[in-house]
Parts: structure tokens; C-alpha cells; sequence
């Protein structure tokens, strides 16, 4: 009986018997399924009794050689063959479908419609191939708007001899903006947090990031009128280069994304620090490099904003996991006026509230921060605060000797300093190394897929 779905719960309906041997239209047996076994025993070894549902994904839809279709299920963390019939179901890889036990048969309950964490996850993982690291994009772009650009070579010239040309008036002013309103390395002296006015600059920081870009335009509906803005001033850039090369925004769809080698071999490690001397040509670069570079770039932001999505929609899943999760980069200018970047992981986690202790709160929660950055004579500094009111507790990470030795003897100020702020100071450490982080885990499977 053929299948029939409407996006939603249907009249049980029969999918047919489990598959038995056989090999998918590739000719070659499917990966992880024992054909050799009856459906009794595959049922069996899923622990699923007679009219037990469970849900279940569709990992492929397959065309047997003999006639009929065959789809490929993920249930319970194995792979089962199970035939349809001479009719193609309506289902398609990825589908996530709720199945009932029918005796050796399985009945197709109904197909879910598609999670929130799945649709965000979907994207994350179209662009990860495609990410270029800030700190190496925005050194090139400021070696651009010094020494120009080069067009693309007319028909029988060397690529040597074509002229450089300045950055176009707007792609330089918007970088000239960017440049000038980025955070300085003396922006915030020692003590700073105490004085008036450092919290809103860091706040500034923060909203500037590219993190809120779409949120920016959703609120002046559609007007880019936030000249700082990291992702928006990347855009504005962009825009520029196309217009002076007589295109349309719509070009900028077809090129392919430049990427860094190190965000191909860990994509989802965060924070990821990158090496503090970028090594740089000091050649021009031409209009192609430069717009496909900014096309990794923006797909490096938004990479960190749909990663933050995919960790808060799994907010309560497991016991001890964040309720949201922010990951941000924040560029900075070093004395030298040289880009860097500054890596931030902020966690929020609610736990039941004590009512003899909170009376009428329902919650309470703690944040935790995790800054990490990599300083020129320094070396890697990696930041870890936990604050819950009225107590906080910090953990510093030096991979120098030198950096470590520093640090401790700074400490008891820090320490004072927090009090200052009438902080109660639980823990305050530094260590030699680099704080152990969990990367997150895009599972294709039911089980086992929080970060």
C-alpha cells in the first residue's frame, strides 16, 4: 500500500516487510546494515515491542534493481533496509518520520515537520567549508586600501602588468570607518572597569561585532545605517567593489568563498585562535581575490551567529547545558594599527532557585565567559569567568612562561578590584597551557546530537 504523506500525523499505513539481502543502486551493500537477519531479529535488536512507536530518519530513498523502492532508516543508532513498494513514497533524505512496530512489519505513523536546531544546523553546515579567518581577511583589506587593487588583465597581458587602482571611494570610506571606530589596545587602561563610560564601550563593541546585523536592519527597515558595523560595512565594501566593476549585488552569489586552512581543519572549534603575525603578501591583490575573500569573511560571521543558534535551540536538552550560547569576534587595532581579533564565548545557565534563599525567583543563573585572544609579545591568553550574584570566579591561561609569571603577580590586584566592585572572589588562578574546550557535533543521526 503506498504511502501518502501530508506533512502531518496520517492513518497508520504500511511501509511493507524489512528488507532482506540485497545492495542499493550503487551495487554496493549499505553501510551498517545486516542484510543476512530476518525483520524479526532486526525489530528484535532495536528493543521495539508490538505496537511501540519510535522516531526514526530517513537516511536514503533508493530504486532496488528488481522494481520497487527501498528507503534506508536510521532508528535507534542503527540502519535498517525497509522496501515500500513499486509506488515512491513522498520522503526524502533527512526526513524524520515516526514508525510503529506491527508485528515484523513497520507502519508509518507520520512525518515530522522539520526542528528548528535542523534547519539552522542545515545552513552551519553549507557554509563551514567556506570560512575565512577575520584577522588574515581585514590585514589584506588594509593592505588594499594602501596600496590599491588590481583589475582584472585585458586579453594577451601579464597578470604583472596590469595597474594597480585605489579602492574604490565608497569600499574606502567604509573601511576607513570600520578601521577608526575599532577597539584600540589601550582603549581600556587597568582599572578602567570602575571608571564611567566602560561598560557602554564595551557594550559598543559588542553590538558592532556583525553578530546583530540583520536585527540593525530589521530595525531601520533595511536601511544600513550603522556605518561601524562589522558584517554591514564587509556588505557596504562589497557593493562598491561590484558597482565600480559595472555588476550587480547579484554577481556576488556566484563567486566562490576563499577559506583558511585552519577553519577547514576545525570549523567548530570555538574560540580558535589565530596566529598573532598573519603572514601577508604585500602585493596588491586584485578585485576577483578581494570580493571572494569578503565572501568568506561575511560566511565566517555568519557561521559564529548560526552556531550560536544551534547551541541555544538545544537549550535544556542534557542536564548542565547552557540555556543560550553567544560566540562573537571583535576586531581590535594593536599600537602598530595591525588587525587582530578577539575571541568571545558567553553562556548562560539556569538553575532551579533555592526559595529559602531566593524567595520569588523561580531561577537563578550563572555566565560564564570565555575571552581568548593571541598578543604579540604576550603569546595566547585564554580568559575564563564564571559569575553568579553576588560571587565570581576567574581561571587565566598563559602558554608562555614568561606571560604566566606576569599574570600571578598581577593577580591580587584583580583580585581587589573585583571586590571593589563588591564581588565576592571564590577562585582566581593562572595556568600554563590552554583551557580544554567541546567542540560541537553536527550528527546526521537521532541520537546523540548535542554539542
Amino acid at each position: 500500500m503506498p504511502m501518502k504523506l501530508n506533512g502531518g500525523p496520517t492513518p497508520a499505513t504500511p511501509v511493507n516487510k524489512l528488507s532482506g539481502g540485497g545492495q542499493t543502486n550503487t551495487g554496493l551493500p549499505s553501510v551498517g546494515i545486516d542484510r543476512t537477519q530476518s525483520a524479526q531479529q532486526q525489530l528484535a535488536q532495536l528493543k521495539l515491542g508490538h505496537r511501540e512507536s519510535t522516531l526514526a530518519k530517513v537516511a536514503e530513498v533508493l530504486q532496488r534493481k528488481g522494481g520497487g523502492n527501498e528507503l534506508i532508516l536510521e532508528v535507534k543508532g542503527r540502519s535498517l533496509a525497509v522496501a515500500t513498494g513499486d509506488q515512491a513514497p513522498d520522503l526524502k533524505a533527512g526526513d524524520l518520520i515516526k514508525v510503529m512496530r506491527a508485528g515484523n512489519e513497520l507502519r508509518l505513523i507520520g512525518k515530522l515537520a522539520t526542528s528548528q536546531e535542523a534547519g539552522i544546523a542545515k545552513a552551519l553546515a553549507q557554509r563551514l567549508p567556506w570560512q575565512q579567518n577575520l584577522q588574515s581577511g581585514l590585514a589584506q583589506l588594509l593592505n588594499s586600501m594602501n596600496a590599491g587593487l588590481t583589475g582584472a588583465p585585458q586579453p594577451g597581458q601579464l597578470p604583472s602588468t596590469n595597474p594597480t587602482q585605489p579602492l574604490p571611494a565608497a569600499a574606502k570610506q567604509a573601511l576607513e570607518g570600520l578601521f577608526a571606530n575599532m577597539a584600540k589596545a589601550n582603549s581600556l587602561q587597568p582599572g578602567a572597569g570602575k571608571t564611567e563610560g566602560s561598560a557602554t564601550q564595551v557594550k559598543q563593541w559588542l553590538a558592532e561585532s556583525g553578530a546583530f546585523a540583520e536585527s540593525r536592519l530589521l530595525q531601520t527597515g533595511g536601511q544600513q545605517n550603522a556605518p561601524t558595523d562589522f558584517k554591514l560595512a564587509l556588505a557596504r565594501i562589497i557593493t562598491a567593489l561590484l558597482a565600480n566593476q559595472g555588476q550587480t549585488p547579484e554577481a556576488f552569489n556566484r563567486l566562490t568563498p576563499l577559506a583558511s586552512p585552519d577553519l577547514m581543519n576545525a570549523p567548530l572549534q570555538f574560540p580558535r585562535l589565530a596566529s598573532a603575525t598573519p603572514t601577508q603578501s604585500n602585493e596588491p591583490a586584485s578585485v576577483a581575490q578581494t570580493l571572494r575573500m569578503l565572501a568568506g569573511m561575511l560566511n565566517r560571521i555568519t557561521v559564529n551567529q548560526l552556531h550560536s543558534q544551534t547551541l541555544t535551540a538545544r537549550a535544556g536538552a542534557e542536564p548542565g547545558t547552557p540555556a543560550s550560547t553567544l560566540l562573537l569576534e571583535i576586531p581590535w587595532l594593536t599600537p602598530q594599527q595591525e588587525p587582530r581579533m578577539a575571541q568571545l564565548r558567553m553562556e548562560q545557565y539556569k538553575q532551579e532557585g533555592d526559595a529559602q534563599n531566593h524567595p520569588g525567583r523561580a531561577s537563578v543563573s550563572e555566565w560564564r565567559l570565555n575571552l581568548a585572544m593571541d598578543l604579540d609579545h604576550a603569546g595566547p591568553l585564554h580568559f575564563e569567568v564564571a559569575y553568579r550574584h553576588p560571587s565570581v570566579s576567574a581561571q587565566i591561561w598563559a602558554e608562555k612562561q614568561s606571560t604566566l609569571r606576569q599574570v600571578n603577580e598581577e593577580l591580587p590586584l584583580l583580585r581587589h578590584s573585583l571586590a571593589d566592585l563588591g564581588l565576592e572572589v571564590t577562585d582566581l588562578e593562572c595556568r600554563r597551557g590552554s583551557p580544554r574546550l567541546v567542540e560541537t557535533r553536527l550528527e546526521h543521526r537521532l541520537v546523540d546530537t548535542k554539542a
